[in-house]
């Protein structure tokens, strides 16, 4: 084997270095692959040359040869996949330099049909510890063998590969992540743009039409479809169909849950990416689906707290599919509209419960105020009525006051259809509208009604606090006219730093407060509901035979320190 001459050595080593300058230049890895392979071959003078690439686990990934001529690739059934010699390069840093590689023990051959190879020049790539591949030269031309000048160029040169293949690679990520980043972007602003939907809007058709239509113009869809769970919980209807390509995806309009791909997708709240055709199982796709070549549809659940509130479909007939970051932010806008629907369900249910709560509260007022009024009348005209024949001027004086009564009970009604709020404390301090509750019962009954409060008459109690209790005094005096059979009652008012107070007593026939508690009727359940309503509560104690008490208090000064 004839030695280089230093002119020889000086131009390899000067081609070598023009070479390693335009593969650390090139960033496409998959063209650095094949330039590294042709390189080699050309600067060693090898007929065959070829580049392994190693995965991530150091596993032959990539076989690029050079040399071999298309009829020879046809030829064989398939290219070396890494065994013998080639898997050998794969364990070791060491070249492998032989002048026939059947000779060595640890050829395995070749696949059917490869040319014949004799000499071999073989050198692994490494970046620190790490193998990258490895070069492969068979048939020196115009020699038996490869010389060691050949062997310390090519290694050489698998330095200069090694830095470009990690570099190519680096390069190749940081493009990959830069897509990702511009895609994570854009998500972000479609997000933004829905975000911004679901906070100015409470139309529930509103909010899915936009976040639909903007998905699939964003993820270039051609068809998308909106069911959602009916009250029932047991079915899903259709609610929104977009796409002009087809007039919907499923024959059906309606699934029960756990029926086809939307009930099962609402069942299990998994999501679905079907790739089409689907072989014996097209039953439940509309034929346009299959007429206009679509290739695939995902089926997302809309997910709230509570669970499923309705399936999402689009569809694609675009050669690329879905990729798993599509595929994930899909998975998030139907998350979006999941919670979106839930909260808009819930105000809806919330809306529905204040006015429930508000017919209790003017079932309350009207009980408490204009019906306990127009009793008081009734009262009054009663006592008229046995009057007549014995003090006519006595029963006149009644009649009279019933229709200054009624004309106040009327007035109290036109304020209710005013603005559904009674305004019998309007001008008058609660000592003083209590005063007024008190004359009117005394001058309606039999009663000897005595009130003590202080004189100050609760300046600074709350007016909603002060109503309170004047509902719950005008109720207590209504139920000891109906039922106490009472000869007097007590009302007194009193303060402390933290509470407002009111007692009611009548010495009449009381109850067994344990034996009818559960039958004390509407009156004390509303006295209840007000006191508490505003932060108080309310005591009954009542004894068969000698009375009953009614004890009621409400917050008075700072709030803060009534909850302590």
């Amino acid at each position: 084997m004839p030695e280089l001459t230093r002119e020889q050595l000086e131009n390899r080593m000067i081609a070598l270095h023009r070479a390693s300058i335009e593969l650390v230049q090139d960033t496409s890895l998959e063209s650095l692959l094949k330039r590294i392979a042709t390189v080699a071959c050309e600067q060693a003078g090898a007929r065959y040359a070829a580049l392994g690439v190693n995965n991530d686990k150091g596993v032959l990934e990539k076989f690029i040869p050079i040399g071999l001529t298309e009829a020879d690739r046809e030829k064989m059934n398939h290219l070396p996949v890494g065994r013998g010699l080639l898997g050998e390069l794969t364990r070791t840093k060491k070249s492998i330099r032989l002048s026939n590689l059947h000779a060595d023990p640890r050829s395995s051959g070749y696949p059917k049909s490869h040319p014949a190879m004799t000499s071999f020049l073989g050198v692994p790539i490494y970046i620190g510890d790490k193998n990258l591949g490895q070069i492969y030269l068979t048939d020196k031309i115009g020699d038996d063998e490869f010389s060691e000048d050949d062997q310390i160029l090519i290694e050489m040169m698998a330095a200069y590969a090694a830095v470009a293949i990690s570099n190519a690679r680096m390069y190749s990520g940081l493009i990959q992540n830069e897509k990702v980043i511009t895609r994570r972007n854009e998500n972000l602003a479609l997000l933004n743009e829905l975000a911004s939907t679901m906070a100015t809007s409470s139309d529930q058709n509103e909010i899915l039409e936009k976040a639909l239509n903007q998905l699939m113009d964003y993820l270039r869809l051609e068809v998308g479809e909106i069911f959602l769970m009916e009250e029932d919980r047991r079915s899903l209807k259709l609610a929104l169909h977009r796409g002009d390509m087809v007039e919907r995806i499923w024959r059906n309009r309606t699934f029960n849950l756990g029926e086809g791909y939307i009930g099962v997708t609402a069942k299990d709240g998994q999501p679905r990416l079907l790739d089409l055709p689907i072989e014996n199982d097209n039953l439940e796709l509309d034929e346009a689906i299959t007429e206009r070549n679509f290739r695939q549809l995902a089926i997302l659940p809309l997910l709230g707290r509570q669970g499923t509130l309705g399936v999402m479909c689009v569809g694609t007939s675009h050669p690329q599919p879905l990729d798993e970051l599509e595929m994930q932010f899909l998975a998030t806008i139907s998350s979006w509209l999941g919670t979106s629907i839930e909260n808009m369900q819930l105000n809806l249910q919330g809306r529905r419960l204040a006015i429930l709560e508000e017919r209790e509260r003017i079932g309350m007022d009207l009980h408490d105020g204009i019906i306990q009024s127009i009793y008081a009348v009734g009262l009054t005209l009663e006592h008229a009525r046995l009057l007549l024949n014995e003090d006519k001027d006595a029963a006149r004086h009644r009649i009279e006051q019933s229709i200054v009564d009624l004309n106040s009970a009327i007035r109290d009604i036109r304020s209710y259809i005013l603005d559904l709020r009674p305004r019998q404390l309007h001008d008058e301090s609660l000592m003083n509208g209590i005063q007024r509750l008190a004359n009117e019962l005394r001058a309606n009954t039999l009663l000897e009604i005595a009130l003590q409060g202080p004189t100050d008459g609760f300046l600074n109690l709350e007016q909603g606090n002060a109503l309170a209790l004047f509902h719950i005094c005008q109720e207590a005096l209504a139920n000891i006219a109906k039922h106490a059979r009472a000869r007097s009652v007590q009302i007194t008012l009193w303060k402390t730093p933290q509470r407002a107070l009111l007692e009611v007593s009548d010495d009449g026939r009381g109850f067994d407060f344990e034996n009818q508690q559960m039958n004390i009727g509407h009156g004390l359940a509303n006295m209840q509901t007000r006191a508490r309503n505003v932060g108080g509560d309310v005591e009954l104690t009542s004894e068969t035979g000698v009375g009953t008490t009614i004890l009621a208090w409400v917050p008075y000064g700072n709030n803060d320190q009534t909850n302590s």
